[in-house]
């Protein structure tokens, strides 16, 4: 689904339609990019963790949802633009970078103190 684009992000390729108010990928194929993409060295992954994609210029959190259809990423009207639905070339954060940019915009994860 994702292939090695810089040191900073990967590239692929999505059905990129208008969704609810948080960005989200099939919950299956959520789980699938992460551990392929997000699993440490000793293969542990955090699958409470988004990912972190950029669209158009624009990083959001992405999380799996049940309801989106396997291949489609779903995002915010505030992020659709009048070309959607279509496919598009869609960037994931590599874990470093998604991490930096986790922080810098507040995200915590759940066990966090």
């Amino acid at each position: 689904m994702f292939e090695q684009f810089s040191s900073g992000y990967y590239l692929g390729v999505l059905y990129v339609e208008p969704g609810e108010e948080r960005a989200a990928l099939n919950v299956d194929d959520h789980e699938a990019v992460n551990r392929q993409l997000y699993a440490d060295s000793e293969g542990i992954e955090r699958l409470d963790s988004p990912l972190v994609m950029k669209l158009d210029g624009i990083h959001f959190p992405v999380r799996g949802d049940e309801g989106v259809p396997s291949g489609t990423l779903t995002v915010p009207a505030s992020l659709a633009d009048g070309d959607l639905p279509a496919r598009r070339e869609v960037f994931l954060a590599r874990p470093e970078r998604a991490g930096q940019l986790l922080k810098y915009g507040g995200w915590r994860p759940a066990d966090a103190a």
